[in-house]
C-alpha cells in the first residue's frame, strides 16, 4: 500500500472541531464524501459507527483509527485529521485522542485496508512524527511530516 497514493492535501484537515467521537466521525466522514466516491454517506457513516460499536478504534498516544468495510466505496478511501483539543475516542490507554485517521474500505478487498492500518500504525509509533502531525500548520506539511 502507498500511502502517497490514498492520502493528499484535500483529504487531510488541520483544524479539526468535532468535540465528541460521533462529531469526529462525522466531520471525517464528510471529508471523505467530498472526494465525490462514496455511493451512500449514510452506509459509509453506519459502517465506521457499527465498526466503533463492536470495539473503539482509539489507540494510545493519542490516536484514534476509525475505519470500516462498505459497499458505498469501490476502493479505499482514508483522510487524517488533527485537533488542538482533547477527544474522548474511548482509547485503549483511557487518554484523549488529537490524531484520527479514517479509512473505508469495499467489503470484498480485506488486502489494502489491512496494509494501509498497518503502514499507519508504524509510522505512529514514533512520539516525534506524532508531534509534528500534531503541530503541522497546513494539511500540505501535515502528509510532508507523516510521510518523511
Amino acid at each position: 500500500m502507498n500511502l502517497k497514493k490514498a492520502l493528499s492535501p484535500s483529504v487531510i484537515r488541520t483544524d479539526m472541531v468535532g468535540r465528541t467521537k460521533d462529531e469526529i466521525i462525522d466531520e471525517m466522514i464528510d471529508v471523505l464524501a467530498a472526494t465525490g466516491k462514496i455511493t451512500d454517506v449514510d452506509r459509509a457513516r453506519a459502517a465506521i459507527r457499527e465498526r466503533e460499536r463492536k470495539m473503539s478504534t482509539g489507540m494510545e498516544h493519542g490516536i484514534a483509527i476509525p475505519h470500516g468495510k462498505t459497499d458505498a466505496v469501490s476502493e479505499l478511501l482514508a483522510c487524517v485529521g488533527v485537533t488542538s483539543h482533547d477527544v474522548d475516542f474511548g482509547a485503549l490507554d483511557g487518554k484523549p485522542s488529537r490524531i484520527f485517521i479514517m479509512t473505508l474500505s469495499p467489503v470484498d478487498r480485506t488486502g489494502p485496508h489491512i496494509q494501509f492500518l498497518a503502514e499507519i500504525s508504524q509510522l505512529l509509533r514514533s512520539s516525534d512524527k506524532r508531534q509534528k502531525l500534531l503541530e503541522a500548520p497546513t494539511p500540505e506539511a501535515l502528509l510532508k511530516a507523516l510521510l518523511s
